[in-house]
């Protein structure tokens, strides 16, 4: 690794190009006449008004028909997320630009609360961060999750929440009361125990002590928590299956899940330097184990494989995966959130 040039604290290491823009500007030399200086990344929070905010989602592979994101962009930094790609979509780069600028709708609430109103709406689970987190670092300046999360309460519209930040302990209050009418569940997404991979594969999130420590508490309040161990990467995390899913259940989870890494879009050219950067010494490895689990590429866009993979590889981690599961007693209750308490409010006056 060139310790000099390495981004610390960010997960991408370049800016990939933008597939819909014409131009780029590019540093194509170390040495020039004029000089480059190499500023340190800040991060951004870009204000908008977003014309919706609950999606359809059509995909059979996930467990939930709509999602809703506050934020787009995430300063987590995850090299591996396939929210990447989306980011192409603002006029931005998959790679440093996604978790440097983060895009913030600020009309989320109101949005979510006209959506609630209509007519045609026939309650059914939203998940919180079906596409970035929902408790990111900007959540702590916008508030915008707590503010839908009580809007759902209001409406009693049962929701589920994916997060890797311990900071969702903030709402703790409203997520009990929730959750006493089965109006929630919460899934933690720890990918490893080694802190030191954590900080290069995902860098600004909480650490894997943090979380449990988060989903203890959870627990205790009455929320129902899980974990989510996404994604298996073989040769880097797929060791840690049986300790990661151990973990979770001594500190309150009762189910678990997990996919298989799979590189769409831009991703394979961010995660390959990711990877050749951090682990040069199994970087080739990796990556022909990562092939052999997707019939020889790093991706496969076919519904009911893509996200587990196939070859001996994957049937191994999937095989370990229901074998670790049993052991410690996961997935052991059939449990659904409830839709029929759903009510719109009396009066329409604006809560905001």
């Amino acid at each position: 690794m060139d310790e000099q040039n390495y981004r610390r604290g960010r997960g991408a290491q370049i800016n990939s190009s933008n597939r819909f823009l014409k131009h780029r500007l590019d540093r194509e030399i170390d040495s020039a006449v004029d000089d480059w200086e190499e500023k340190p990344i800040q991060t951004v929070y870009i204000e908008e008004l977003a014309k919706s905010i609950v999606n359809k989602v059509d995909s059979p592979d996930l467990r939930l028909e709509y999602s809703m994101n506050p934020y787009s962009g995430c300063e987590h930094g995850c090299i591996y997320c396939y929210a990447r790609n989306a980011h192409e979509y603002h006029g931005f780069s998959a790679g440093l630009d996604f978790e440097s600028k983060i895009l913030v709708k600020k009309n989320a609430p109101e949005l979510l609360h006209d959506f609630l109103m209509k007519p045609s709406w026939e309650c059914r689970p939203i998940m919180l961060s079906g596409n970035t987190d929902c408790y990111q670092p900007a959540e702590q300046t916008y508030r915008l999750t707590r503010q839908m999360l009580e809007i759902c309460y209001q409406f009693r519209q049962p929701v589920g929440i994916i997060t890797k930040n311990s900071f969702i302990v903030k709402d703790l209050d409203l997520l009990s009361k929730m959750a006493s009418q089965r109006l929630v569940s919460v899934l933690f997404s720890v990918t490893t125990l080694d802190e030191k991979l954590r900080r290069f594969m995902e860098p600004r999130t909480t650490t894997a002590s943090q979380k449990f420590n988060t989903m203890r508490e959870l627990s205790k309040a009455g929320v129902r928590v899980g974990v989510m161990i996404g994604p298996v990467i073989p040769g880097l995390n797929d060791h840690e299956l049986s300790s990661i899913i151990e973990a979770a259940k001594d500190h309150g989870a009762s189910f678990t899940a997990y996919t298989f890494i799979r590189l769409n879009g831009v991703l394979p050219l961010i995660f390959h330097d990711w990877l050749f950067k951090n682990f040069p010494d199994r970087a080739e490895k990796v990556w022909h184990l990562i092939e052999e689990s997707h019939g020889g590429k790093v991706n496969d866009s076919r519904f009911g494989v893509r996200m587990r993979g196939e070859g001996p590889i994957a049937a191994m981690v999937s095989e370990q995966f229901k074998k670790y599961g049993k052991k410690f007693a996961m997935n052991l209750e059939e449990w659904h959130p409830d839709s029929s308490q759903f009510k719109r409010p009396g009066s329409q006056l604006s809560l905001f």
